[in-house]
This record gives structure tokens, sequence and C-alpha cells, in this order.
């Protein structure tokens, strides 16, 4: 039986908005998981540090990421309700356009019915053919009763047809129903969580400003401990570019040198931007091309280089709400739930430092013109010269400031310019 066009039409539209609302629904649980997995990663290293007797920086930062999270997964319950309303929304008015049809199909259905019922009679339709000008008129005749009663019988069918499918859109709207309640309860239930979680903050932060002067200190301990880490990275990485251009122009007298990079600026400073395909003495051989490009390319991608990591200290200006004391990261600092976890070079690369800060170590890495830093290590298990792969270990993640966890340092450079390395790392 063939289908008729307009159910065609539907059932085309019904399964693309189908596989539209799957798909969104997955990505949206998708999206739901990973937040909930890294919530239940800070919630373990929270209750450690909440254990302790006094308020610390580490309890705040773990604090704002847990908001932070929580806002996000409400912003993505809120999405899905919002899906959910549009769905039962457009499904409201299919099922008003189907019952209009459905309308007008039995009334043509009952007019049909009244035209029978007055020609009902075997002698009315015997008449009807024998009173033909011709044979041929009569095979007409004959061909038109035929299609007049197929006619008839595809009105019932296409009757039944729309019944079905009001039907089945009316469960999908009972479906649907349930969902947005199943939503909003969810919702419900993290807007309950969200506001506990900020009362925790504003009370860990009141603690924190009664104790204003000693987290200065603290602070103060962190801006000397970071320039002097800045300060033998630039050294290690104004190393390799003179090296570079030594080598540039030993390999290659006669040639046009490549375009050199600017004027290295003092230690800890910054260097004008400039395009990522420029060429410079970091990427004259076919290997730092190589690690360039490639780096370049996985942005977004690299993997962590712990395991169940939490951001605690973003990269730059870093504020305490309703307190004077800030700091400036060069990089990122992540939280681990103990010491001693091993830490892992986030992409291919060549080791060109390896230094003892006084209170851990930390290993520099070349990729091509990209440098990652990690410090605060212990068991440093590299030297310099080690060619590096993606994942393999380096170290161990030292203790953080609070004694309770582990905690590693990752500053990121393009060439002597610090970068944010967040959005460099997997999501």
């Amino acid at each position: 039986m063939r289908i008729p066009l307009f159910l065609f039409l539907f059932l085309c539209s019904a399964l693309l908005v189908s596989g539209q609302t799957t798909a969104d629904k997955a990505a949206l649980e998708a999206e739901r998981e990973a937040i909930q997995q890294e919530l239940n990663e800070i919630q373990k290293q929270y209750d450690q540090v909440k254990s302790q007797t006094k308020q610390t920086l580490g309890q705040l930062s773990l604090l704002n990421r847990k908001i932070q999270l929580q806002e996000q997964y409400l912003n993505s319950i809120n999405n899905e309700i919002r899906r959910i309303e549009d769905n039962i929304y457009l499904n409201e008015l299919e099922i008003t356009r189907l019952n209009r049809q459905l309308d007008t199909l039995r009334a043509q259905y009952a007019r049909s019915i009244v035209y029978a019922y007055r020609y009902r009679s075997n002698y009315d339709y015997i008449n009807f053919i024998f009173s033909a000008s011709n044979f041929n008129d009569a095979l007409r005749r004959m061909d038109y009763l035929r299609s007049y009663r197929a006619y008839r019988e595809k009105q019932v069918a296409t009757i039944l047809e729309h019944q079905e499918l009001i039907a089945s859109r009316q469960k999908d709207q009972l479906l649907r129903k349930d969902q947005k309640n199943q939503a909003l309860s969810a919702q419900a239930q993290k807007v309950n969580e969200l506001g506990a979680e900020r009362k925790e903050k504003d009370v860990v932060v009141t603690q924190l400003k009664s104790k204003e002067k000693e987290f200065q200190k603290q602070i103060a301990a962190k801006k000397k401990r970071d320039k002097e880490l800045l300060t033998s990275i630039n050294a290690i990485v104004n190393r390799e570019i003179e090296a570079s251009r030594a080598k540039a122009k030993a390999t290659a007298p006669k040639s046009p040198e490549p375009a050199p990079t600017e004027k290295t600026p003092a230690a800890g400073g910054s260097r004008r931007n400039e395009p990522a395909g420029k060429p410079t003495y970091l990427d004259l051989t076919a290997r730092d091309v190589e690690l360039n490009s490639g780096f370049q390319n996985n942005r977004g991608q690299l993997p962590w280089p712990v395991d169940n990591g939490v951001v605690t200290s973003n990269f730059g200006l870093n504020k305490i709400e309703n307190t004077l004391l800030t700091f400036d990261n060069p990089g990122i600092s992540i939280s681990t739930p103990t010491a001693g976890t091993p830490v892992k070079a986030i992409f291919n690369g060549d080791v060109i430092g390896v230094f003892n800060l006084g209170d851990g170590m930390a290993v520099t890495v070349r990729h091509g013109k990209y440098f990652t830093t990690y410090s605060n290590l212990t068991g440093v298990t590299v030297a310099k010269g080690t060619a590096l792969q993606t994942g393999q270990v380096i170290g161990k993640a030292g203790k953080n400031e609070e004694g309770v966890g582990g905690q590693v340092d990752l500053i990121l450079m393009l060439e002597t310019k610090n970068i944010d390395p967040r959005p460099w790392l997997r999501k």
C-alpha cells in the first residue's frame, strides 16, 4: 500500500525531530555526567581540607570551584527544561493540526457515506452502468465505481492512521511532562545545594578576612617563589633560543637567516604576540616543526598532568572575595587527592631543564616553540635531554600548602610569553 504524501512528510519530520531531540538529550546528559565526576573529585579533596581546624585558601578555592560547577550543572538542567518545554509546545501544535485534519477526514467520509446510502441498492449500481451510451462508457463507469470503493477504503485507513498518530503524540506528551517533572525536581535539589554552598563560602570568606595579615604573608611567599620560578624558566628558554640561533648561523652561514625572535625580554617579562606560523629560531629542525604543529593542533585535547586533578588557582589575577588578598598566577595550580600522585607530560617533547626551587623540584619540557614547566615535584624521574612521550611520568606531586593533599603547578609558555594552560587541556 502506498503511504500518503502528508503521512510520509509527517513521519520524516517526526524522525528528524526525534533524532535531534535524542542527540540534544544525550549531549546534556554527557555534560552533566562530566560535571558530576569533577564534583565528586572536588568533594573528596574538600572533605580532607574541611577536616582541619582552620579555614584555608585551598578550602575557599575548592568551594569556589564547586559553586562554579554546580552553576554549570544547574544551567544544563535549565537547558533541558527549556528543550522539553519546546518539545511539549511543538507536540501540542502537531496534535491540534492532526485533530483538525481528522475532523476534515471524518466530514468527507460522512458525506461519502450519505451518498452511498442514497444509491445503496444493486439496482442503482446496475442502472448506473447500463444507462451508459456505449460499451466504453460502461467500462469507464465500472472503473469509477471501483475507484470510488477504493477511495472510501482509503478514507477509513487514513482516519485510522490519524487516530494512531494522535494517540502516539499524546503518549509522547505524557512522557515529556514526566521528564519535565523529573528535571524540575533535580533543579530544585541543585538550587538547594548551591544555596548551602554559597552560605558555607560566606562563612569561610569571613573567617579568612579575619586572618588577612596571616595570608598576606603566604601570598608574599608565593609571589617570591613564582618570581624565582619564572626567572629560572626564562633563563632556560633564552638559552634554547640562543642555542638555536647559533646553530642556524653555523649550519647555514651563506643562506639568509630565518626571521629571528624579537628581542628577548628580561626574566619574568613578556613579549609581543607573534603569528603562530611566523618562522623563528625555535622551529628550524623537522622535529621542532613537528612538535610545534602537533602541540598547536591538540589545543583543547591535551591530557591533564595528573589524574583526578582540580584547578584551585587559575591563570592570571586571583582575588579573594571581600578581602585585599590578590596574587598573579603564572600558570595554574592543580590539586590532587594525595601527595605522590604521578605527574605526566602533557605532550611529546624534550626535557631542557630540571632544577630545585628549595621546597620542590621543577621540570621544563620543550615542544617546539611551546614550553611546559611542572613544579612542586618530588621524585623526579627524568633528566635534561630526555625525550618524552605524551603521558610519560616525570615525577610526583608534592604536598600542597595545607599539607592534606598534593599539588602540581603547570606553566605554559609560547617562547617567552606566558599563556593560560587551561584551554589547552581536555574539558
